[in-house]
């Protein structure tokens, strides 16, 4: 099994990001990355609850908004569930 983690839109791109602004969407796809370079550890990443895989919360551009993601461990992989913009 491979050790490299990936990220996603859970369920999808349309549901996560529709109609968000492109700057808005490049920054969560930034930090997504970001995030799966941290593999395991990426659960404790943000603020939320702590534990493996519990919903978390980056903030975006600097506080303006923030997205929910799942770290899940055993399936290495980042899930994007919410983008919250403020604008």
């Amino acid at each position: 099994m491979s050790d490299v983690w990936t990220w996603h839109d859970n369920p999808d791109r349309e549901h996560v990001v529709e109609g968000l602004p492109a700057e808005v969407v490049t920054e969560v796809e930034r930090l997504a990355e970001q995030l799966t370079v941290l593999g395991p550890d990426a659960a404790q990443a943000g603020h939320g609850r702590v534990g493996g895989g519990g919903l978390r919360t980056i903030e975006l551009l600097g506080g303006r908004g923030f997205f929910l993601y799942l770290a899940v461990e055993g399936l290495r992989v980042i899930s994007i569930v919410r983008v919250m913009w403020l604008g």
